[in-house]
């Protein structure tokens, strides 16, 4: 789990053939809705530029640029913007804590099941406030603690258990999805992850969940 970033993007890599499948699965069909809803929250404009760190396969960029706005996608695994290569948006490689991009260049930036996967995200917070325009917008889309206490318990349970035996008949790399579900297990709840925001470049950061906590956005502003 130490998340070593080069360990972490040759997985991804692996998985990159039949990434959008495997998360239309696991998810029950409920990713698109996810995606929409954090276009949504972002209330982009036509013109505006953003930014979408851990982009992979350019699926979540596609989605934003519905907006109207500019959109790029950026992702650290080479393999994940090669298997979105028919997507018609920009894209770029690059790592997270060492964006490829001049200081003040995005109105907005947004991070979509991506952050607990950098090494350092408080680092990954704080560059990506560095790229963000003074007053810009934020939207980290990550899974998160369900609300309910009795529902929390089952969705542990299927992380840790039904989810790799689903990634093994569909992905090249149930391992991955092993870490994956850990990485998720292990990642903070919302108000934790809130005062992280709020500590490391962003202010004003609140958060609406989506499917009862499975998902949760955290909005902020750049402080």
């Amino acid at each position: 789990m130490d998340k070593a970033p080069v360990d972490v993007a040759s997985m991804f890599d692996t998985v990159s053939k039949n990434y959008d499948l495997t998360n239309t699965v696991l998810s029950l069909g409920i990713d698109n809705y996810w995606r929409k809803r954090t276009r949504e929250r972002l209330d982009l404009k036509p013109g505006d530029k953003v930014l979408d760190l851990a982009a992979g396969t350019a699926v979540s960029t596609v989605q934003l640029a519905r907006s109207g706005a500019w959109c790029v996608a950026c992702d650290f695994s080479t393999g994940m913007l090669a298997a979105g290569a028919h997507r018609d948006v920009p894209k770029v490689a690059g790592d997270g804590m060492h964006l490829p991009f001049a200081d003040d260049s995005f109105d907005a930036v947004t991070i979509s099941y991506g952050l607990r996967n950098i090494h350092d995200f408080r680092a990954g917070l704080r560059e990506m406030a560095r790229v963000t325009k003074p007053g810009g917008k934020l939207t980290v889309a990550e899974f998160s603690t369900p609300v309910v206490p009795v529902f929390s318990t089952v969705y542990k349970e299927y992380l840790m258990r039904a989810l790799p035996v689903i990634a093994r008949v569909i992905s090249s790399n149930a391992q991955a999805y092993e870490y994956l579900a850990e990485s998720i297990r292990m990642w903070p709840d919302q108000e934790t992850l809130a005062a992280e925001i709020n500590a490391n470049g962003w202010s004003e950061c609140g958060w609406q969940n989506l499917t009862g906590g499975i998902v949760a956005l955290h909005s902020a502003v750049k402080a």
